[in-house]
């Protein structure tokens, strides 16, 4: 049964689709049969794997308004062992379309619970709010992966992010974890980035992953011509940094060991 972790930070900007998109890929190619769950009506993380938007005919807003069954939805993508459930712009009305539905916070949950069993893991990819579709998102994961870009204002928002987290957890799903705060855009020349990290390390201590994605040119190309940055530049460090990433997510949950070598982080 699926691990289902979903990608959250209600700050834009952060390398949240990035990291929903790569986490997803670098688990698919190391074998583990992956659903990326686009909830985000931007539909990045759509594009970023390769479909074109005009041609999807139903998407995730389908499955939350009219209740059509999300195998009817999911699409095979060009990385082996990645399934997807497109956005569409759509999902942006779901919000208020829901708000009347009994139990609206578990529509998602029920949605991904019927093709839970056919996937290793899955990723979802939440809105940059704390809407009812975050909270749905929440509400059907195991864990929780916040990114956190390494500068000062991005310590604010983790504050309220880890807040909501605990809202959902005393209310709606007292299961939910948070598989880790990952520190993303980091430049090693900056003091500001080297000091972020230290502080997010000094207060959240093991909550914070041991990967910290670097930033690099070829993960910023890698969404324009529709690939994870795996398939664009494989050898390149953002290729590096998500699939030690993706071992250390599998390390966490006991599926596999990483050696010190993979551990390094600079």
């Amino acid at each position: 049964m699926a691990r289902i972790i979903g990608v959250a930070n209600q700050k834009g900007g952060v390398g949240k689709t990035t990291t929903a998109i790569n986490v997803a890929a670098s688990l698919a190619v190391l074998e583990f049969r992956t659903l990326l769950v686009d909830a985000d009506p931007q539909a990045n993380s759509t594009t970023g794997v390769g479909f074109d938007l005009h041609n999807i005919t139903s998407s995730l807003y389908d499955c939350m308004v009219n209740n059509t069954p999300a195998a009817d939805v999911i699409l095979k993508s060009d990385v082996p062992n990645l399934d997807v459930i497109p956005s569409h712009i759509d999902l942006v009305g779901a919000e208020i379309e829901m708000i009347n539905y009994p139990n609206r916070e578990n529509v998602m949950k029920g949605i991904i619970d019927a093709v839970r069993d056919k996937y290793d893991f899955i990723i979802i990819d939440c809105s940059p709010s704390l809407g009812l579709i975050t909270v749905n998102s929440l509400v059907a994961s195991d864990s929780v992966i916040v990114p956190v870009q390494c500068e000062f204002f991005a310590l604010e928002g983790l504050g309220k992010l880890l807040n909501t987290i605990k809202i959902v957890q005393s209310r709606l799903n007292p299961e939910l974890q948070i598989e880790g705060i990952l520190m993303t855009m980091y430049d090693g020349r900056l003091r500001l980035c080297n000091q972020v990290v230290s502080e997010v390390r000094r207060h959240f201590d093991e909550m914070v992953f041991d990967t910290i994605i670097h930033r690099n040119t070829r993960l910023s190309e890698a969404p324009s011509v529709g690939k994870p940055v795996v398939l664009y530049d494989a050898e390149s460090k953002g290729a590096i940094n998500y699939l030690n990433l993706a071992k250390e997510i599998l390390q966490k949950n006991g599926m596999t060991k990483m050696s010190n070598e993979e551990r390094i982080i600079e």
